[in-house]
């Protein structure tokens, strides 16, 4: 098995007003925030082309679901099948099926204590 987290893919969480938080970001931290919220772009020990995702959803959202937190953390994995049945195997909750996009493939988790975590396997490109 390789490595299990290679990084931070992400970190999402929820807001009353996900525009005017995405507002306040940009205008007194910077952050270059577009629909989504804001993607850092940086090249990992390789030279790939990598991204981490900042992100505020609406208070209602249900992609958090089943859990109740205010945030979900998106961690970059290699192998993300080989990697959920490990994660079962050693008795982790595994949250509905995998979905495979063109920018890569996406799992869930439950941590102990019902946070939801997004394990990302993506496809990077090599140039920056």
């Amino acid at each position: 098995m390789k490595k299990r987290v290679t990084g931070l893919g992400g970190f999402f969480f929820k807001t009353k007003d996900p525009k005017n938080i995405k507002k306040w970001y940009n205008e007194h931290l910077g952050l270059n925030t577009d629909d989504y919220g804001c993607t850092f772009w940086w090249k990992d020990e390789e030279g790939n082309k990598c991204s981490t995702q900042w992100s505020p959803f609406k208070e209602d959202t249900d992609y958090f679901k089943p859990s109740e937190k205010q945030f979900m953390m998106n961690f970059r994995v290699e192998n993300l099948h080989e990697l959920l049945k490990l994660l079962k195997s050693e008795g982790v909750t595994i949250v509905g099926k995998v979905e495979e996009y063109d920018y890569g493939k996406f799992g869930w988790i439950l941590d102990p204590e019902g946070n939801k975590i997004e394990l990302w396997e993506p496809i990077d490109s090599a140039s920056l």
